[in-house]
């Protein structure tokens, strides 16, 4: 049941994301493009860096950094 629920959820955020840049595309006064966005986005050095450790975060690093369970 909690793997459905989980791939629900991430099938909601992916189509959400697909709704929102094709609204993005039609209608460019009242939302940015995404391309637009992560141009304004990446402009500071230090917001790429922390872009990029999270990512990195996020792909698996944390699991060099923890202890072993068991």
């Amino acid at each position: 049941m909690t793997r459905l629920i989980s791939i629900g959820g991430y099938a909601f955020l992916a189509v959400g994301a697909a709704v929102l840049v094709l609204i993005g595309r039609i209608v460019p006064r009242r939302f940015a493009r995404f391309g637009d966005l992560l141009d304004i986005v990446m402009r500071s050095r230090s917001t790429r860096i922390g872009i990029v450790l999270f990512w990195w975060w996020m792909m698996g690093w944390h699991f060099l950094v923890t202890r072993p369970v068991g």
